[in-house]
């Protein structure tokens, strides 16, 4: 973190855990929590203390352990944004926005346990392309699942540099693009 802009607004962590408390994605970004164990005991004592409040309709804003958390409930997934206590609760809240709507758009509207756990690749992603190292990168959902999904703005699939194709799908991908000119 050193070099950093001390303006720059920080996110200490994005976690999404189920609705028993347990870890599902989580990315801690802030030495406060350098251990499995100390990260464990901050996950339960978090979702001890939020759990039993109604983050349904509106993500709730609370102060805890010495940092700003913005949460929210969505079907059995808990979704969380952690800041500094001095930190903009409504940066945090855009952040939390972006986090479950992009996360929304990914899954197709089915944001429960088992669906992001199959497609835990792609919550992941959307975390990295959300927050990186704490610095926030993206906050407009519709651009977070579009990077994560590889897509360009308009929905079609981005085309896959040459370099990094097999010898067959590059094939493929040549006879395309010439059945394609051919037919223009």
């Amino acid at each position: 973190m050193a070099g950093i802009d001390p303006t720059l607004p920080i996110v200490k962590n994005l976690l999404l855990l189920d609705s028993e408390g347990k870890r599902i994605a989580v990315k801690y970004y802030t030495p406060e929590w350098s251990t499995v164990a100390s990260q464990a005991s901050f996950e339960k004592a978090l979702w001890n203390k939020t759990s039993r409040t109604n983050a349904r309709a509106e993500a709730e804003i609370i102060m805890f352990d010495n940092v700003v958390v913005v949460y929210k409930y969505i079907g059995d997934l808990m979704f969380y944004v952690t800041g500094s206590l001095d930190e903009n609760e409504l940066i945090l809240y855009t952040v939390l926005q972006a986090f479950y709507e992009s996360v929304t758009i990914l899954l197709r509207q089915q944001v429960e346990k088992k669906t992001v756990l199959e497609n835990l690749d792609l919550v992941l992603l959307a975390m990295d392309e959300i927050v990186d190292g704490g610095i926030i990168l993206e906050t407009e959902p519709a651009m977070i699942a579009s990077r994560v999904t590889m897509r360009g703005a308009d929905g079609e699939q981005a085309p896959v540099p040459i370099t990094e194709q097999t010898f067959s799908k590059a094939l493929a991908s040549a006879k395309e693009h010439l059945a394609r000119s051919l037919l223009k």
